[in-house]
């Protein structure tokens, strides 16, 4: 088997098809991304969990389910818990509304069988915010529930000001790390004017320039090199001396 099959297969258990297909095409390929990909997502930074963390919660909000499915094993794997998985999907909230946690209920659901634990199968049946942040409360059992509680009864009251203030605290999650997130989103969606505003009010909130970097870099991993572009441009430069 080739490095880069072993590579994948390590990462994943499995070499995902869309891998072994890379391979039978171009085995050079492969390679090459396979040496991208091991390098941008090695410990840096940002901690290998907090980069595998950062794009569930940016994949959920472009609801693309197959790499927040991807990294959630990633990030779980890297000793992520259910309550921090939670708050970086509600985050997503922000971007795409409802239908972003529906997509990030399947992070939730997939993160529970990793752990083996057995969760009542109901997600396709919860169409509004209240009832998927319910449903939330209801998978994460035992575990530490406070913030989904108390994001839900600011969903309730309509007061979308506050709304938006208590999802980006600091909780289980820092602040930090929040505006990293809506960072990313922002890059991976290509919306170069609102990347500097967030990147703004991430450097604001503590964010280094590398941290931002490695951001702008795992966004390239997953919504190609357009998004190191939009990154880039408001990244400060880094002249090497």
């Amino acid at each position: 088997m080739s490095e880069g099959l072993l590579y994948f297969k390590e990462v994943y258990d499995v070499v995902p098809g869309w891998v072994q297909k890379m391979h039978d095409y171009s085995p050079n390929a492969l390679d090459h991304y396979t040496n991208l990909r091991s390098n941008i997502m090695q410990e840096g930074a940002l901690t290998k969990k907090e980069k595998d963390i950062l794009l569930v919660g940016m994949n959920a909000a472009r609801l693309y389910e197959r790499s927040m499915v991807y990294h959630t094993k990633g990030a779980i794997d890297g000793g992520a818990t259910l309550p921090e998985l939670v708050e970086y999907l509600i985050v997503s909230y922000l971007y795409n509304g409802t239908k972003a946690l529906k997509t990030g209920i399947k992070s939730l659901e997939y993160a529970l069988e990793l752990k083996g634990i057995r969760y009542p199968e109901g997600s396709g049946h919860k169409e509004t915010t209240e009832e998927i942040l319910l449903y939330m409360i209801e998978l994460l059992g035992d575990e530490e529930t406070g913030f989904v509680s108390n994001v839900l009864k600011l969903v309730k009251s309509g007061d979308q000001n506050s709304l938006k203030d208590y999802i980006l605290s600091d909780s289980i999650v820092t602040k930090k790390l929040k505006h990293i997130l809506m960072t990313g989103i922002f890059i991976t969606e290509l919306k170069g004017d609102q990347v500097g505003e967030w990147m703004e009010a991430a450097r604001v909130n503590g964010a280094s320039e590398e941290q931002l970097a490695e951001v702008g870099l795992i966004c390239l991993l997953t919504a190609g090199i357009p998004a190191w572009f939009e990154a880039s441009d408001s990244l400060i430069e880094n002249k090497v001396t």
